[in-house]
């Protein structure tokens, strides 16, 4: 089984400011894409166990409601350069 790698995910609510979580619950962006998707798809929140909040120094589980969702962004690394949002 592959490690789980870090990877930024940043989340831009209706009317609010983003939200970033740094999260090591999948091996890849396909993975946190497709756990994204299935939670949205099954109209729950995503539920991720080892994430840390805006960069918070102490690791915690997270449930994020997608319900007021815009679009959510995945990386590996969190920077201008990752690219907009659609």
């Amino acid at each position: 089984m592959p490690d789980n790698v870090v990877l930024i995910m940043r989340f831009h609510p209706v009317g609010g400011e983003d939200v970033s979580v740094i999260s090591e619950d999948c091996t890849g962006d396909n993975e946190a894409l497709e756990a994204v998707a299935r939670a949205l798809n099954e109209r729950r929140s995503l539920v991720l166990r080892h994430a840390r909040y805006d960069r918070e120094a102490e690791e915690n589980g997270v449930i994020i409601n997608l319900a007021n969702m815009v679009s959510v962004r995945v990386s590996r690394t969190d920077s201008a350069a990752t690219g907009q949002y659609l």
